[in-house]
């Protein structure tokens, strides 16, 4: 070997990083991933890539958000407007269910149309053909980088692989540790029904072009366009070639491999179509480290925000973070013992995938598979769409409270676009003023009924998602957040509320103000004892009650804050007024309907009623025990329940729900039997087959933000007017500490705790602050300007205060 070689080996040996699992925030293994369940997640919050393989080979799993099929379209509607829906109204007012319901299918129950789906992109796959040792595969959370290391006949190989939003592209830098030893193919498979592969300029790259077109959720001739590059740079020797479509590398020490698509979802001109070309020429003129440098410094930005730690448990010791993560998983399936650290590490997780699916320029918001897509949804009556009734609301409860609001933003800008189109829907099915949208919508503004009223008429299903525009003000509390209240959530909120006064009715047995006819997602009830014939559809659904409260109120709260709409505003009053109050059953559980109707599935997955636990803050044990007693029969029926559908999400709502009852043990043991039970290998949430109709196992990200955001609620609270430290935590969680949570009002928190008891707490303040700090049944009142932090011991005596 000569002194080149001899210098390239010994380059090539400092640079080959090695597979951190001194770290807590690491997802790691000790085997190869055989499927995309075991795969490990990227992304830069449009492009996406689950990573599986080992030393034989490597596929990405590439998606990217906006290659959605379908198209912009009005859906028909055959009802006539108010006149029609009175005649609905009627029927459910008689106690005629049976026709009420036929009528709403003739009337409310449109085609399906071309809804269209996100479709995934393409498959990287890469070929080296080696037999893998001591092989390590890892996820690094602090600098979100998936590392692969191995050794194959004497050869150590490393793959360092990232998608960054710094530079818009997905890099991989693949590492020999002997010169000339790295040889590897690569070839790229479409996804969608059209798609095809040329070899692009210079003879290092391959190109693609495709429409994201299929037949199960559009007619198979509509969607986005998309374009993109795999380039590839080789360093310190070796070739590229490229023929029939597959890309070689011979005898190189180092590769750099940078990916990059783009599509003309919303774009006016053809400039999307020069930027994959654009950026990944620039990528590779920039070099791998520096793309590292940007990427992780982009990254860490905001996932260094928070910080959780939790001690280790009598069951459990600090070697446990040691483990691989799929062994870990199973530990706690298996034996139920505890493994707090792991518990931080999936809360960690849900803050990670915040991050790699939504930025705060992404232009579409998560979807029910966040940005990453198994195929499974797609081919299927799901879609892998914007569900309404919890699911894309729920990727998004751990933003605030997360300290990521910036990441909730393409949201934010989403709804805002959603009611524009559903004003279309508020004219065509019910002849009203104001926007609507229902069960779920599209990436082209759908917000037309689904095709089935057992399901598709929830008509408060786009009010539940604008709800998350004011949890975005509540937790900004600073002059940024007033102009996001009077520049967007306000005429937001405004239009919705215009509609629901305009729509809504009072039912003449009561006097009450009700919504309806219309579902409580997506259960069925019994309208008289004999149990006979289930229904779907009610007048007054509670879930639409709450929804309404809040919505009116919040609307008549800011109306009065910005000096307009007076009016407006003794409208709303008026209205609030009429709304029904909630009730408790009488079987001691919270009402979900506006009468005391039998539960046709009493261990339904849905829990839409309870949302004024949580998200909510209409029920709470201080103000309302009596609805909160209520809440928790709710949730312990539910769970006795012999067919209980534990799905992702509902496991998160039960975790939740419990936290806000300061029940911590019980929101551990939920939250521990989703990491357990319904997590793959590689942590993402899972539906199980036959629920909904799920025809297999489909990763659902909803359970890991639920999760994550039930996590958060454990350790911190502050939707009752109060910032509570520690509401429910668990006694095996004895120590811990964290830092960067965010309260509403724009506090941040940090809390210290031992041998299960507050040792010290800070808050700090990014704007005025007058409230009451609680822990326990202990009290201090908080007063803090912009800038300034106060720290508390455990008894809330005050230790120190400083301006920042």
């Amino acid at each position: 070997m000569n002194a080149n070689n001899e210098t390239s080996k010994m380059s090539n040996t400092s640079q080959i990083s090695q597979i951190s699992k001194t770290t807590k925030l690491s997802l790691w293994y000790d085997r190869p991933a055989e499927a995309w369940t075991q795969g490990l997640p990227i992304g830069n919050g449009s492009l996406g890539a689950v990573i599986s393989g080992g030393g034989a080979q490597e596929t990405w799993h590439m998606t990217e958000s906006t290659y959605w099929s379908g198209k912009a379209e009005r859906t028909p509607s055959k009802s006539q407007g108010k006149a029609d829906l009175e005649r609905m109204r009627q029927l459910f007012f008689d106690g005629d269910y049976e026709n009420g319901e036929r009528l709403v299918g003739e009337l409310l129950q449109p085609e399906k149309g071309n809804f269209g789906t996100n479709v995934a992109l393409c498959d990287v796959k890469l070929l080296f053909g080696h037999q893998e040792r001591r092989f390590i595969r890892e996820l690094n959370l602090e600098e979100a980088i998936v590392s692969v290391s191995y050794e194959s006949e004497g050869v150590n190989y490393t793959r360092e692989t990232f998608a960054s939003h710094a530079d818009g592209i997905v890099a991989s830098n693949i590492l020999s540790d002997r010169a000339g030893e790295l040889s590897f193919t690569l070839e790229l498979e479409g996804r969608s029904d059209t798609f095809s592969v040329s070899e692009g300029k210079n003879g290092d790259s391959l190109v693609f072009s495709g429409v994201a077109t299929e037949s199960v959720h559009s007619d198979g001739q509509c969607g986005a366009k998309g374009l993109g590059v795999v380039k590839v740079a080789v360093n310190r020797g070796g070739t590229i070639s490229v023929a029939n479509g597959t890309l070689s590398v011979s005898q190189a020490d180092e590769a750099l491999i940078i990916f990059a698509a783009s599509t003309d979802y919303d774009r006016s001109d053809d400039r999307w179509m020069e930027e994959p070309e654009s950026r990944a020429e620039q990528a590779i003129a920039k070099g791998f480290e520096r793309l590292k440098e940007a990427h992780v410094a982009d990254y860490r930005a905001l996932f260094a925000r928070v910080e959780v730690e939790l001690g280790t448990s009598d069951a459990s010791n600090a070697e446990l973070t040691f483990l691989p993560t799929d062994k870990r998983i199973a530990r706690l399936r298996q034996s139920q013992e505890d493994d707090p650290a792991l518990y931080a590490l999936f809360y960690q997780y849900g803050r990670y995938l915040t991050i790699a699916g939504s930025r705060e320029d992404s232009r579409l918001p998560m979807h029910l598979q966040g940005i990453w897509n198994d195929g499974e949804a797609c081919r299927m009556a799901w879609s892998c769409d914007y569900h309404l009734d919890v699911n894309t609301q729920m990727n998004y409860y751990p933003a605030e409270t997360g300290n990521l609001a910036e990441c909730h933003l393409p949201l934010m800008r989403f709804i805002e676009k959603l009611s524009v189109a559903g004003r279309e829907a508020a004219q065509d099915f019910y002849g009203c003023e104001g926007w609507v949208a229902h069960v779920f919508t599209n990436a082209w503004g759908f917000s037309a009924p689904g095709w089935h009223f057992s399901w598709g008429l929830n008509v408060t299903g786009g009010l539940w998602l604008a709800a998350q525009l004011q949890e975005h003000y509540e937790f900004g509390g600073n002059g940024e957040a007033e102009a996001f209240l009077k520049e967007t959530a306000y005429p937001v909120l405004r239009s919705a509320a215009e509609f629901y006064l305009d729509y809504m009715t009072i039912h003449p047995s009561n006097g009450k103000l009700v919504t309806g006819p219309a579902n409580s997602p997506e259960n069925s009830f019994f309208p008289n004892e004999a149990g006979q014939n289930s229904h779907a559809l009610s007048m007054g659904p509670v879930m639409d009650t709450m929804l309404v409260r809040e919505l009116f109120s919040f609307v008549a709260r800011s109306s009065q804050k910005l000096g307009i709409d007076d009016v407006f505003r003794e409208k709303l009053e008026e209205a609030l007024a009429l709304l029904p109050s909630l009730s408790v059953g009488r079987a001691g559980q919270l009402q979900e309907w506006l009468e005391d109707y039998g539960e046709a599935q009493p261990d339904h997955r849905h829990l839409s009623h309870l949302y004024g636990l949580y998200p909510g803050n209409e029920i709470t044990l201080d103000r309302t025990p009596e609805l909160a007693d209520a809440a928790r029969v709710t949730l312990d029926n539910r769970q006795r329940g012999s067919n209980l559908e534990d799905v992702e999400f509902t496991l998160a709502l039960f975790a939740a729900g419990m936290a806000r009852l300061r029940d911590g043990d019980k929101a551990r043991e939920h939250l521990g039997y989703l990491i357990g039970e319904l997590c793959f290998d590689n942590l993402l949430t899972f539906s199980k087959p036959g629920i909904a109709g799920a025809e297999a196992y489909i990763f659902v990200a909803d359970g890991n933000f639920g999760g994550a955001a039930a996590f958060a609620e454990m350790l911190l609270q502050s939707h009752a007017g109060e910032i509570h430290v520690l509401p429910a935590l668990p006694a095996s969680w004895s120590e811990g500490r964290f830092s960067g949570l965010r309260a509403r009002g724009g506090a941040e928190v940090e809390a210290v705790w031992e041998n299960g008891r507050l040792a010290k707490v800070t808050i700090k303040a990014s704007a005025p602050v007058n409230t009451n700090l609680r822990y326990e049944e202990q009290y201090v009142l908080l007063q803090l300007e912009p800038g300034q932090s106060v720290s508390f011991d455990g008894s809330l005596s005050e230790i120190a205060q400083r301006s920042l």
